[in-house]
């Protein structure tokens, strides 16, 4: 006799639903399976009410990490078709069929700069629009539905802890950390936001190049990312986060991706640093998608400066310059624009 799944939200629910893990007496972490599901159901649900996606009907978007996940995951369930536009030198095979397994069109354009090429993206993105009339297209990084679904998670850090002083978090789409931290300031007006971005990411100054951490930073900015929310900005090298994630398995046993590693990183030095206060650091996903890379030693020995030494605090910067992969730096941002 066959499994009757009904394509409900509960059927997904607990791959958005966060674990409260407490990594010190001050420093809690909000550990997702699959965060980007969170906001991916909302803009869908949206969407369905808006009459912008119907019934049957063809999802389209760039993304080439946990948010394209999600989307799969949700096209298959409700029965969508999906087509996902991502680069060569940011989709790795195994990923790639994970989503193709899940019934999705996968596009990759090439990418010899190694930069992510979303001019590229997008102009296949528009060909698929164009040869699939009435596709919706969620539009991650301008889509208010992004940040505004966070307010959930902001309800469920609060349930469990009470007062935030810190939250810490990292930042591609801007969405996460936006939205969770404007629900929040509606109750703790002097939190202070952490945003965490990596090397050759023009979120908050830096030209764009080849990044070697994977899962936060930008080469676009993001009409969600709002800068007047940020009190403070961190640079986290690649091998920092490396460092991080792998000890993050080894001490607690938390199978993580690295961007959790960096935020990790990050939120333990404001616990140590602030006692008194309490701090929450997003985890935004698992590790699995990983362990040929971060969970490999020998990839990890491929990579120029590994093993690199272990930071236990960042560099404060007066302006922002470029760094290394094995440095880690930090500007006081205090919630002004870009």
């Amino acid at each position: 006799m066959g499994m009757n799944v009904q394509p409900q939200l509960s059927f997904l629910l607990d791959y958005e639903t966060p674990r409260m893990i407490e990594l010190g007496a001050n420093f809690y972490a909000a550990q997702f399976h699959l965060m980007k599901l969170l906001p991916a159901r909302y803009m869908l649900d949206r969407a369905e009410e808006s009459g912008a996606l119907q019934p049957g009907g063809h999802i389209t978007e760039t993304s080439s990490g946990t948010f394209a996940m999600a989307l799969a995951m949700l096209a298959a369930v409700r029965g969508y078709g999906f087509t996902i536009v991502s680069a060569t030198s940011l989709m790795d095979a195994s990923f790639k069929e994970r989503l193709k397994q899940l019934g999705a069109s996968v596009i990759l354009v090439e990418d010899e700069s190694r930069t992510g090429n979303q001019s590229g993206r997008l102009a296949e993105l528009h060909r698929v629009l164009e040869s699939k009339p009435g596709a919706f297209w969620p539009k991650q990084y301008d889509n208010p539905d992004n940040p505004a679904a966070y307010s959930r998670l902001a309800e469920m850090i609060v349930e469990k802890l009470g007062r935030i002083d810190y939250l810490v978090g990292c930042v591609g789409s801007g969405g996460s950390l936006s939205g969770t931290t404007r629900y929040l300031r509606s109750l703790f007006p002097e939190m202070r936001a952490i945003a965490v971005d990596t090397n050759n990411s023009v979120l908050f100054g830096h030209a764009a190049g080849p990044r070697l951490l994977r899962g936060l930073g930008n080469s676009i900015l993001p009409w969600n990312l709002d800068h007047t929310l940020i009190d403070e900005v961190h640079w986290v090298g690649a091998l920092q986060a490396f460092g991080a994630t792998r000890e993050l398995y080894r001490r607690r046993a938390m199978y993580v991706g690295p961007t959790s590693g960096a935020a990790a990183l990050v939120g333990a030095w404001y616990a140590r640093t602030h006692p008194q206060e309490t701090v929450v650091a997003i985890m935004p996903d698992k590790g699995y998608r990983y362990q040929s890379t971060v969970y490999s030693d020998e990839w990890l020995r491929s990579q120029a400066g590994w093993p690199a030494a272990t930071l236990t605090e960042p560099t404060e910067l007066s302006e922002i310059v470029p760094a290394g992969e094995g440095d880690w730096t930090y500007m006081r941002w205090a919630r002004r624009p870009l």
